[in-house]
């Protein structure tokens, strides 16, 4: 394993820190007790460039994005939060490093970390969970178009809630990020969403898990009801971490009240 990487995340901007009362941070509609399911493995086939674009993987059309030109981006109002996102991850994220998609959705981020870790090795992993069997669903059909047979085994998914990180990846294997995007599953049920109870005890188990240079990264989206609840829990549990441990920092567009909110933890 290479050793941890301690790359600057003062990304240039005045970012907002909110010192609050820890309240309590699943998707609501959905028990979070199932039981642990069985490991989708990694399946062949090629992706278009569109779709890869769309995860925030590089094609030869559509390069990488660095962390200043994302950022710049996302001040001028022509980057997501979610490129900024993934641009910090590759600061952060090498290969054949061990790394949790704690909310996988569609497999947008699930792809984009597999890209970061996947090498001749083979020893990165990216073990990915959701609730909803559906999203589990949806990431694997989403993997099976986007890459080839060598990286089969690299990637490993299970229907469960993401307060449960602890029960799927292995003790002895250091963590380099934690990437959550909280709300509802884009095209699905959106009255099942992440809510405050839940969320808030995966960001403890994965402030446990992390290794010391590693990073959790939380994409919260407002615009739904309870989104707001759910930010305020993740801005105080960020305030919360010892600074001597710890750098938390925020990226949200003031004049644009239901944007998603970006916030980093890093661990030093």
């Amino acid at each position: 394993m290479p050793p941890p990487l301690h790359p600057p995340l003062s990304l240039r901007l005045h970012l907002l820190l909110r010192s609050q009362t820890l309240t309590p941070l699943l998707r609501r509609g959905s028990s979070c007790d199932a039981p642990l399911c069985r490991t989708r493995r990694y399946i062949s086939v090629r992706a278009s460039a569109a779709q890869l674009a769309s995860a925030g993987v590089a094609t030869a059309q559509q390069p990488e994005l660095g962390v200043e030109e994302a950022v710049v981006g996302f001040v001028t109002g022509k980057r997501k939060a979610t490129e900024v996102a993934h641009a910090v991850w590759r600061n952060i994220v090498q290969k054949g490093d061990t790394v949790v998609d704690a909310t996988c959705g569609n497999g947008n981020d699930t792809l984009a970390l597999l890209k970061m870790v996947a090498d001749e090795t083979a020893r990165g992993r990216v073990y990915g969970m959701d609730i909803q069997d559906s999203a589990i669903e949806s990431t694997s059909s989403f993997l099976k178009m986007a890459v080839g047979d060598e990286r089969q085994g690299l990637v490993k998914l299970f229907p469960i809630c993401h307060s449960r990180i602890e029960e799927i990846v292995p003790k002895d294997a250091p963590v380099r990020l934690v990437a959550f995007n909280l709300g509802y599953l884009p095209g699905g049920d959106k009255t099942v969403i992440t809510v405050p109870r839940t969320t808030e005890l995966a960001l403890q188990a994965a402030s446990r898990l992390l290794s010391s240079g590693g990073l959790i990264s939380v994409l919260v989206y407002i615009g739904h009801p309870g989104g707001r609840d759910e930010l305020d829990v993740v801005e105080s549990f960020a305030s919360s971490l010892p600074v001597d441990t710890w750098a938390t920092c925020k990226l949200q567009m003031i004049n644009r009240p239901i944007a998603p909110v970006l916030i980093l933890l890093n661990k030093k």
